[in-house]
């Protein structure tokens, strides 16, 4: 079975998580929530709570064909946490799909994966992506290679088009 990672930490965008983690089981995707430590609970922005199934370490990166980063304020937790970054260094390397809205840019900048690479992101990271060596692209969606990006909540039906058109 195909299988897909959705990254997890507290303040999460609850559109920008639930959207993928839903659209990729429609297609047939058995999907992960990925955070640093297995079984902990994160709250969304808006209160929603979730709990992790995995911890990155635990991750055997051969069983999946993609990852998942959602924006909001999680992406900022995210990137200081080194099992997390080194998880998307390990997804970007392997090739998998990786899909990054919002602040999740700020996790690929961290895992030092933009260099080169058009992307979009939050208007607020552009400049970081910039400073990353990335061309920032200011676009509902933006597909380099295997990574998909889009800026924010309403770009959700684009950048899912995207992604899933990208793992057949």
């Amino acid at each position: 079975m195909a299988k897909g990672i959705v990254l997890l930490e507290g303040g999460f965008q609850e559109a920008e998580l639930l959207y993928p983690y839903y659209r990729l089981q429609e297609a047939g995707y058995d999907v992960d929530l990925v955070s640093e430590n297995k079984g902990e609970k994160y709250e969304g922005e808006y209160g929603y709570k979730l709990q992790s199934d995995l911890s990155a370490e635990d991750v055997d990166m051969g069983e999946y064909d993609v990852l998942v980063i959602p924006g909001g304020r999680g992406p900022d937790r995210m990137r200081i946490k080194d099992s997390i970054v080194k998880l998307v260094k390990d997804a970007y390397q392997d090739d998998l799909v990786i899909a990054s809205i919002c602040h999740g840019a700020q996790v690929l900048i961290e895992a030092e994966v933009v260099d080169g690479k058009n992307l979009t992101c939050w208007y607020s990271v552009a400049t970081d992506v910039k400073n990353a060596g990335g061309n920032y692209v200011d676009e509902e969606v933006v597909v380099d290679g295997n990574l998909v990006t889009s800026r924010m909540p309403p770009d959700l039906p684009a950048f899912m088009r995207e992604t899933l058109k990208l793992l057949q």
